[in-house]
Formats: C-alpha cells, sequence, structure tokens
C-alpha cells in the first residue's frame, strides 16, 4: 500500500487516483493515516461483504439447523472464559 500526505496527495490528486486503481493509496495529515483511497470496483466489493443482520424470522430451517451444527475451531477455546 502507498503512502502520501495530504499535502502531495492534493498536488498530484490524478496521479494518485490512477495508482488506486490497482493498489490503496493511504493519505496521511499530522503523520498520522486519515484516508484510504480504493478504486470503485474493490470498494463495491467490500461492500459485498458487508455483515447483514437478520432476525430470527429470516433464517430458514436450513439456516438455524446448520447454525445448531457448527462447531467452533480448536484456537477458539482460549476464549471460554470470556463466555463465564
Amino acid at each position: 500500500m502507498v503512502r502520501v500526505t495530504s499535502a502531495e496527495f492534493q498536488k498530484n490528486i490524478g496521479r494518485y487516483q490512477d495508482l488506486a486503481l490497482t493498489q490503496p493509496v493511504t493519505v496521511t495529515r499530522n503523520g498520522r493515516d486519515r484516508t484510504v483511497v480504493l478504486s470503485a470496483d474493490e470498494y463495491a466489493r467490500l461492500k459485498r461483504r458487508d455483515r447483514q443482520v437478520l432476525s430470527l424470522a429470516e433464517f430458514s430451517d436450513a439456516d438455524i439447523e446448520a447454525i445448531a451444527r457448527a462447531e467452533a475451531p480448536a484456537e477458539a477455546a482460549k476464549f471460554d472464559s470470556e463466555a463465564e
């Protein structure tokens, strides 16, 4: 990922927009990451992966059964104490 100051980004916005078509561009301000410029295609891909919140009524019987059969991976056991 490319990192660039906000001043540099403003001076060469077209260059960084073109670069963002192939990789994310992080824009910094006062040495801190402030924004990331992405291609529209990458943004759309990420939005498709957003989580959806559903009510229980929206789950099919097959969905509920699949959840009931699901098992956490062994690595998750280290978090068991948090559920007590």
